[in-house]
């Protein structure tokens, strides 16, 4: 039963059934008109995500790390790799202010996290990692598998 409601509020979220109160555009509005768009931990609700998206969470201590800047290079030179995946890219940049995903994923200096849409952490690497690989790693994963299938017709 519990699926089959997370199946129904990803279908109201999908069509914008679920509004925010203040008429504000959501995280998942927001992301699917600019899919390689960069949001800041503070700004997002990772379970607005869930079933819709695969979060990619990028930790440093600071804004300025050049690992982040690393990061986000290697992300944009194959933007398509990661919008046919489904990427949602969130980044953190302040471990001074605990935010909810800092708390729950608990890095240590710079970090990338890759997530399933069902919330659950797939994947940690300590340095940046380029999106092909991330794609690879993506492309591993059970329910991505059956998406492949599904768009083959199997």
């Amino acid at each position: 039963m519990p699926r089959i409601f997370a199946i129904v509020i990803a279908g109201f979220l999908a069509t914008g059934a679920i509004a925010q109160e203040d008429g504000a555009p959501s995280a998942v509005e927001l992301w699917k008109d600019d899919p390689m768009r960069v949001f800041e931990a503070g700004e997002v609700d990772v379970t607005e995500f869930e079933w819709l998206a695969r979060p990619l969470v990028i930790f440093a201590n600071s804004p300025n790390d050049p690992r982040l800047r690393q990061q986000l290079d290697l992300l944009s030179q194959r933007p398509d790799a990661l919008i046919e995946r489904e990427v949602v890219i969130i980044t953190d940049t302040d471990p001074d202010t605990l935010s909810p995903l800092r708390e729950r994923l608990r890095p240590r200096d710079f970090m990338l996290v890759i997530m399933g849409k069902d919330g659950e952490v797939e994947l940690r690497k300590p340095a940046p990692w380029p999106a092909r690989e991330i794609s690879r790693s993506i492309d591993k994963m059970p329910l991505r598998q059956q998406e492949i299938d599904a768009e083959r017709g199997i």
